[in-house]
């Protein structure tokens, strides 16, 4: 029986996905899909204090995400989704490494509804791009209490409202340390609470 050790142990050293060969690829669905068999909590839209925090990716199939790391002498940092249920609201944060002084962050935030017992629609608002030292980035929390408190940051700082870019989101695993989802375009993503 496969369990979240045995997940942690098949994802270690694969990047978050970009260094994983299609065996690896193949192992990591199939225990992911055992331990979405074992979740331990079955409405997990509706247990806000599990979902609340700042969760780390640890494994994705999202290409749009992994494409981060394909910029010229840059290198995908570390990735978060801080999650943040009584404002019903969702904080991605990619944190692009670059040249000394060129490390940079792509954000964006959302609005999350719950539609069913473990699926969120999410309506993505604002994106924010641009380099870490000039927004003033150091980690999610003082970053996410900016956004919050409506500043503007000297980086791309555009509303999304008007663009009806959403999507859907199932949580299909959750515990106190670990989340496993499915996105609307076929996506699964893996993440652990810091």
């Amino acid at each position: 029986m496969i369990g979240k050790t045995d997940l942690i142990e098949a994802i270690a050293g694969k990047n978050r996905g970009l260094l994983a060969s299609d065996p690896d690829k193949q192992f990591i669905l199939s225990a992911i899909a055992r331990l979405e068999e074992r979740n331990p909590t079955p409405r997990p839209t509706e247990a806000a204090d599990l979902l609340a925090g700042d969760w780390r990716l640890l494994y994705t199939t999202s290409q749009e995400l992994l494409n981060l790391d394909r910029f010229p002498l840059a290198q995908l940092g570390q990735i978060y989704q801080c999650v943040r249920p009584v404002e019903a609201r969702i904080y991605n944060i990619a944190e692009v490494k670059g040249l000394p002084g060129l490390n940079a962050i792509v954000s964006v935030a959302a609005r999350f509804t719950p539609v069913s017992e473990r699926r969120v629609t999410v309506k993505f608002e604002r994106v924010i791009a641009g380099l870490a030292r000039l927004i003033g980035y150091q980690a999610p929390q003082p970053f996410i209490d900016a956004i919050e408190s409506g500043q503007k940051f000297l980086a791309l700082d555009a509303n999304l409202a008007n663009r009806d870019r959403q999507g859907w989101l199932d949580i299909t695993y959750l515990d106190e340390d670990m989340r496993i989802g499915r996105g609307n375009e076929g996506s699964v993503f893996v993440l652990t609470k810091r």
